[in-house]
């Protein structure tokens, strides 16, 4: 994910602890950044598992 999308995620959620918070648009941009997000950590997350691997010997 781009610097650009996290800087716009924080941007979203500050202005929606303000007491005007977020319109309607603005919450569904941010549902949209916060999951491509998720899935971006997830993905990378499975990478880092996919490539683990146990050595050792067995008991």
């Amino acid at each position: 994910m781009s610097p650009e999308k996290i800087a716009r995620i924080n941007e979203l959620a500050k202005k929606s602890r303000t007491p005007g918070g977020l319109t309607q648009e603005e919450k569904a941009e941010q549902t949209e950044l916060r999951n491509e997000y998720r899935r971006g950590v997830v993905n990378n997350l499975s990478g880092q598992l996919e490539n683990i691997e146990i050595t050792g010997k067995p008991e």
